[in-house]
């Protein structure tokens, strides 16, 4: 088969090549390859949703739990309907407005999606990616790409191709290139199952995005829809990973015992802090998540024991943040 770049080699595709694609070489037919890819979330691990053998690979590649999930992308909304059994009206309203882009929905699945996709539940996850790679890649496919983040499961996602290289090496087949993800941030997942949406998972699209545009207010969050993402623990590096305020961080800068600290700061830096093990970066939600699977991948890299994160603003536009480093934190 030929690809632009394979795993074999490890080396760069030219940043914005044609994915004229060849990967589907890799992915079609029986393939059963697994093709990283990049979205404007994070960059997916893709494999042919309709096969069988290719999708025990990825979970096996991932080391992800049988029964969780993973979301089907396709390249347009009538190709997602032909995913799911029932669409409500609120999830084509939706649909219109955010797809292409960072928006996965949740829907009864069809007869067709297999059991690996959904972890044997009856709800499937489908998202139309706003990535023109990502596209490029669907439309020539002409068929669903299951593709959770391409990482170790429960680990730092990747923003970009050598976050990838550095997690799955050699266990995949090939990585196209495409710069770092715009949004950084896994999508909004919304579960359109019932009667009105609930947040499964929050992202870039907020709460009050989808309230606006479904016409309803969210349903409360007492889902028992599984979904990518949602466990207790997620997102976390391999430090130990703390939320403070920035009052604690000094004092625990002050009494450390002998710990190697990183810290991930806002604004301002902290004495005492060795600025090698210490980033500093603006108190804007939407650019504190662009970078913060890759700021705390530097961070790891310090071989730090803990890195101390502070705590952002409590407010809607954090959301996806705050979540993510709850679970990144959580023990």
């Amino acid at each position: 088969m030929s690809l632009i770049e394979v795993t074999s080699d490890v080396a760069a595709a030219p940043q914005g090549a044609p994915a004229a694609f060849q990967y589907l070489d890799c992915l079609g037919d029986g393939g059963g390859g697994l093709v990283a890819f990049p979205t404007e979330t994070v960059y997916g691990l893709g494999a042919d949703a309709g096969n069988a053998e290719a999708l025990a690979r990825l979970y096996k590649v991932k080391g992800r739990p049988a029964a969780h999930p993973v979301i089907v992308h396709v390249a347009s909304a009538e190709e997602a309907w032909l995913w799911a059994d029932a669409v409500p009206e609120f999830a084509h309203k939706l649909a219109e407005r955010f797809w292409p882009g960072p928006l996965t929905l949740v829907l009864k699945r069809a007869a067709k999606v297999l059991d690996t996709v959904t972890g044997g539940a009856d709800t499937v996850g489908l998202r139309v990616p706003g990535h023109p790679v990502a596209q490029e890649l669907l439309q020539a496919f002409g068929a669903g790409i299951a593709a959770p983040s391409a990482n170790r499961f429960g680990r730092l996602s990747p923003t970009s191709a050598d976050h990838v290289r550095a997690d799955l090496g050699m266990g995949i087949d090939a990585v196209i290139e495409s710069g770092t993800c715009d949004v950084g941030l896994e999508s909004t997942i919304v579960d359109c199952s019932g009667e009105a949406p609930v947040i499964l998972r929050p992202g870039r699209i907020t709460a009050a995005d989808i309230e606006a545009v479904a016409g309803m207010p969210l349903a409360e969050d007492d889902s028992t829809v599984r979904a990518p993402g949602t466990l207790p623990a997620h997102y976390a590096p391999r430090a130990k990973l703390k939320m403070m305020r920035r009052t604690e961080i000094i004092e625990a800068v002050a009494t450390n015992k002998g710990k190697r600290l990183a810290a991930l700061l806002l604004e301002i830096p902290v004495p005492r802090l060795s600025s090698s093990n210490t980033l500093v970066v603006p108190a804007v939600a939407v650019t504190y998540a662009r970078s913060l699977y890759a700021n705390l991948r530097v961070l790891d890299a310090t071989g730090a024991d803990t890195i101390l994160v502070e705590t952002p603003p409590d407010s809607p536009s954090w959301a996806a943040v705050l979540d993510r480093l709850g679970r990144a934190a959580h023990t």
